[in-house]
């Protein structure tokens, strides 16, 4: 599989997936009944930057800056851009956003649940 074109998006899962379930796990270990607002908080951003970052790259594929390999992904197109550049996008912004929820949390005293 790993030769084919299945491998990109395979191997953007399985290193994604588990950091992000931890990250999740975390955040709402530390947030509690606050977990929905910060999640909303921090995806409502990460959603955007994902989405600002497909339509760069695919005005940047478009123009001929840079394009993808036959068989090196799964050829399902949004535009120009491969539907695992879009999934890469959109993840990295959510483990950076999370990431950054999280790291504010260390910031801060935790507040004991009343």
């Amino acid at each position: 599989m790993m030769d084919t074109r299945w491998a990109y998006l395979f191997h953007l899962l399985a290193w994604t997936l588990p950091v992000i379930a931890f990250q999740l796990l975390l955040l709402a270990r530390h947030y509690r009944a606050r977990t929905g607002a910060v999640l909303q908080a921090v995806l409502v951003p990460a959603l955007a930057v994902g989405a600002y970052l497909s339509a760069a790259d695919h005005l940047a594929i478009r123009k001929g800056l840079w394009r993808f390999g036959a068989g090196k992904h799964l050829g399902l197109l949004v535009g120009s851009v491969p539907l695992e550049e879009i999934i890469f996008f959109f993840i990295t912004s959510i483990l950076v956003g999370v990431g950054l929820a999280l790291f504010t949390a260390l910031l801060q005293p935790r507040v004991p649940a009343p």
